[in-house]
């Protein structure tokens, strides 16, 4: 059943757990998503990204959203479907004519008032639709989708928390406090002291970006000082092209399609599975 992310997101404050969300580029990757969480009685978030939507003839949107949902009425636990990591006005408004359940603007790289500016106006638009808005304050840097390019990390001020949530209105933040996106170079080192500090600030629960390779000790941690949601697509990448080259090494010349994506499909379901685990989120849906 889809559901917005401040329900999602409030109950696991409260519960004291975390939510996975996952982002997911065609079917073998959300229907593996949704069948472990599913076993695993987890709510999830699926995240969707430009790129992957803004294809030719909108078959990005009508293949990834119409999918999920359609999917997400056959599932009986609380599924998300949220638009990751836009900047722009005109792509969050598509989303949400598409029947997303919330979305995320990111103006974290933006000045303060500017970031206030865009993220007031995304919660505006999302208003009528009883939508979810995610905003960002301070930057998680990283590699950009096309490993091209690296974004130092700006880490979030507590001091700031509270005045921009509330003139924003957002129903969750994302914030900075020392991970990365894409495959890290080194070993992260959380500030959880930090993190404290920021829970404490906020009216609204956390999101913590740039989940992938992150410890496992560090991410429960986090989850047990404020984080709420976590990104992850980077493990997602590495598990598909496991998947991939175990289905590279069946010997028959003419495999059948269920042997191909079973192998990537089953590969996705460990990670996926292990996360769920990780957060502290197995048996919360409801």
């Amino acid at each position: 059943m889809l559901t917005t992310l401040k329900e999602v997101l409030a109950r696991a404050r409260e519960g004291q757990y975390c939510v996975g969300a996952f982002d997911v580029v065609e079917d073998v990757m959300t229907r593996a998503v949704l069948e472990t969480a599913e076993r695993l009685r987890a709510p999830v978030i699926l995240m969707l990204l430009e790129p992957d939507l803004e294809t030719d003839n909108d078959n990005g949107w009508v293949y990834q959203a119409g999918l999920i949902k359609a999917a997400a009425k056959h599932h009986r636990i609380p599924i998300v479907m949220h638009l990751d990591h836009a900047n722009d006005l005109g792509l969050i408004l598509r989303a949400l004519d598409w029947g997303f359940t919330s979305v995320m603007i990111d103006g974290s790289q933006l000045p303060f008032d500017e970031n206030v500016a865009l993220t007031k106006a995304a919660v505006d638009l999302a208003g009528p639709y009883r939508a979810s808005v995610e905003g960002e304050l301070g930057h998680v840097g990283g590699m950009d989708l096309a490993d091209k390019e690296r974004a130092e990390n700006v880490l979030t001020e507590p001091d700031e928390v509270k005045r921009f949530v509330e003139q924003t209105g957002v129903d969750a933040l994302a914030v900075s406090i020392g991970t990365a996106h894409g495959v890290y170079q080194a070993e992260p080192a959380l500030d959880i002291e930090r993190l404290k500090q920021l829970n404490d600030a906020s009216p609204v629960p956390l999101a913590l970006h740039g989940g992938s390779g992150t410890p496992n000790n560090q991410v429960r941690d986090a989850v047990r000082n404020g984080i709420c949601k976590l990104n992850i697509y980077t493990d997602e990448r590495l598990a598909l092209f496991r998947g991939v080259q175990k289905a590279a090494k069946i010997e028959r010349n003419d495999p059948l399609p269920r042997d191909v994506f079973g192998t990537i499909k089953g590969e996705l379901a460990d990670m996926v599975e292990e996360k769920i685990k990780l957060l502290f989120s197995v048996g919360k849906a409801w």
